[in-house]
């Protein structure tokens, strides 16, 4: 192969490869813009949402509404558990009355 036409074709060769690497460039500034722009929105959302937009008060908080649901959940159960034992109760009570009163009979 002549040297000139060995030439031309790195040179196209290289043309093409730098072509690829401008498209990637092009798609990962894009990607970037995006990006920026959706975690700029999501920290705006925190802010209103939580007053903070900070990830280490953002994690605490989170830590805080944790322990307050798991509180919740814990009254909520004892609360069950309580109704559970009242009609219970009643349901025992009742029972009792219904046969005290067909041995009366």
């Amino acid at each position: 192969m002549p040297a000139q036409a060995k030439d031309d074709h790195s040179l196209e060769s290289l043309k093409q490869r730098y072509e690829k690497l401008y498209d990637r460039k092009i798609q990962t500034q894009t990607q970037l813009e995006s990006t920026t722009k959706q975690l700029e929105e999501l920290q705006a959302e925190a802010a209103e949402q939580f007053g903070t937009s900070d990830i280490d008060q953002l994690e605490t908080k989170l830590a805080e509404m944790q322990a307050e649901n798991e509180k919740r959940l814990t009254d909520y159960k004892s609360l069950l558990d309580g109704i559970e034992q009242d009609l219970a109760k009643v349901e025992s009570d009742t029972a009792g009355k219904s046969a005290a009163a067909d041995e009366s009979k």
